[in-house]
This record gives structure tokens, sequence and C-alpha cells, in this order.
């Protein structure tokens, strides 16, 4: 059988290049050469072990990534809509497809999450992902590139997709304000995605990537550790607050301040995972002002768009990648991208 080299974690922190059989398609998937994978902020976690409670993973060996992009050079069995040399860019979620939730759309939310049996796949996470030569995926997890866009670029689709997503959830118009709290690779999305959208955005973080927010086209940039964001937000909206709020740092302030941010009837869109084991919300302020809070799962139903924004030169990915690696450095890839080593924003490995 063919080999490929891959990124095999054999435990918390056991994690090494090994040489591996190249896994073979089966019914509905394609077999890929993976040319870019993006860290996610998850993987530096998933790679300690710290996900082992949600079965991230369900067992070990393991391999792990789900931002990625590359070659279609197999196909499974029952394909019909990809071929051999296509372009393009891995979703991390294909849902069972059965499910009620599935048939409505909510893949990322399948009943099924989990059981591979049933058709599931959530890639890095629950099925073996892309920090390799070569990776199995379904066919409806995979999106077409357009010949513009760069493998590096499409990494991130899985990025802007999560972005897109928590502005569909909160119905972002023309016209309105919203401000993203974090401003790290899918806040930054966000931030450029609801400019396309007509809207004006405020950006609150500190540092480096707050300029790099401003350099993203962020109408107004706070720095939290130079003032009160949720007054300042207050200002720039004469008093009113924004219509609309992003959540992407997953801290007990920035939740709260996201909610403080807000108008009456505004609309918050949750999108981090905290490391905190409970946050406070401002209740009150959430019943008396009716302000509606969402959660938002990943990115269902919007890879296309996101690649076409990309295409269009709508939004810009490319100043957000500060490194690449190859596969072998994938031990010091994650310090990099961990302890945001000289400046790091989005690190990509090239297998």
């Amino acid at each position: 059988m063919e080999k490929m080299k891959a990124v095999v974690s054999r435990g918390a922190n056991e994690y090494s290049i090994e040489t591996v059989d190249i896994p073979r398609p089966g019914y509905g998937e394609v077999l890929c050469r993976v040319r870019s994978v993006a860290i996610c902020g998850s993987d530096p976690g998933l790679f300690h072990g710290k996900y082992e409670e949600r079965s991230w993973p369900p067992a070990y060996p393991f391999i792990f990534g789900h931002e990625w992009a590359g070659e279609v050079v197999e196909l499974g069995e029952g394909v019909a809509n990809l071929k051999v040399g296509d372009r393009v860019a891995g979703e991390a979620h294909s849902g069972c497809g059965i499910c009620e939730n599935c048939r409505q759309g909510f893949y990322t939310l399948c009943l099924n999450y989990g059981k591979n049996e049933s058709g599931h796949r959530h890639y890095g996470f629950t099925s073996n992902g892309a920090y390799a030569e070569y990776g199995v995926f379904t066919e409806k997890s995979c999106e077409v590139m357009p010949d513009q866009v760069s493998f590096d670029e499409a990494t991130m689709c899985d990025t802007g997709g999560v972005a897109l997503q928590s502005l569909r959830i909160a119905n972002v118009a023309s016209c309105e304000t919203v401000v993203v709290y974090g401003p790290g690779p899918i806040g930054n999305l966000a931030m450029q995605i609801a400019r396309t959208k007509g809207a004006a955005a405020i950006m609150v973080g500190r540092g480096h990537r707050l300029e790099i927010a401003k350099k993203s086209g962020a109408d107004y940039v706070v720095n939290y550790e130079a003032c009160d964001p949720v007054e300042e937000v207050r200002k720039i909206t004469n008093g009113r607050g924004a219509d609309v709020a992003i959540e992407a740092a997953g801290t007990q302030a920035s939740v709260h301040n996201a909610i403080k941010s807000v108008k009456k009837n505004g609309r918050v869109s949750l999108i981090a995972l905290t490391k905190e084991k409970d946050i406070y919300v401002p209740v009150n302020d959430i019943v008396c002002d009716q302000i509606r809070v969402n959660g938002s799962r990943a990115n269902p139903n919007v890879s296309k768009e996101v690649l076409q924004l990309l295409e269009q030169g709508k939004i810009d990915t490319k100043h957000l990648i500060t490194h690449t690696f190859d596969l072998e450095e994938i031990r010091h890839a994650i310090e990099v991208f961990e302890n945001r080593m000289d400046g790091a924003m989005k690190v990509v490995i090239h297998p």
C-alpha cells in the first residue's frame, strides 16, 4: 500500500511525523492531496489533550487539522460532482444527511454527531483530518475553488465561513453598525464581511491585531486597555449602541461587554469557545432591553459565498497569514501560533 507522511497524535502532547498508509475513499468520498492546512485556534488544545472530555479525538492514534485546501486525486464510488484535478477547499463538518437537523440544513448540529457509522464526519475532531499529505473527505464537505484563489487563502474558507454564519444569524443589514470583540482571524473576517454588507464596523481589541484590523478596513478600532470599550462604542454610535455584536474572544469580559454594547432590541452572536467553566451574562439587560443572544456553530452552507468574496477581492486573507511552515515543523509552528511569536496571526502548514 502507498505511504504518506502525517502528524499522528498518540496522546496528549504526544505527536510526531509518521509514515502511514494513504487512506482510500469510500462511497461518496474523495482522496485529496492536501496542499495547505491552517492552524485553528482549537488545534493547540486538541494536541494538548484539553478536549478529551468532548471525545475530541474519540480515540488515538489520530490526525488533527481541519482548515485545509488541496486537489482531488481519487474518487470513491458514487461521487457525482467532483473530478480528479479539482482544486477544493475543505469544510470541517459533514452531517449524516438524514437526521432532522441535517434535513433542515443545520448539519453542523447533526443529531448523529460523532457517529461515523451514520455518515457523520467532523474532520480533525472526530474523524481524521488534514495534517497529512493526503486525506479522505466526503464530497459534500469539499467546495471547488475559483482559479484566482490560492491554496493558502482558501485554508481560511472555514474561518471566513464561521464569521459569515455569525453575521447571518444576526441578520446584519446595510446601514447598521456591527461591533466585533476579538481581532483574531475570525473576528477580522467578521469585520471585513460585515463591511461588504454595507454595515459600519467597530473592532475591539488590543495590540498588533488591532492594528491589522485597522489595515483590514475597520471603520473604528477600540483599544480596551485604554478605555471602557462599552462607553466608547456608545460614543461612536451617538449613545445608541451597536445594532449587532459579534463575540469572537471567548472571555468573561468580552461576552459581558458585547451584550452591554448593543442597542435595545440589539443582536449578539457568540462564536468563540471559552476556556472558562462558566461565564456570567447580564440577564437583566438581556430581558429589559430585549437583546437577542445566539450561539453560532461553525459554517453551514456558506463556503461558496466565502470563496466568491475572496475571488472578487471583497475580503482579504493574504495579510492575515503571517507564517508558513513545512509539515515536519509542526511542533515549532504550534508554538509560534500559540504564543503569537513574531506577531503570529494565521499560521499555514504545507504538507
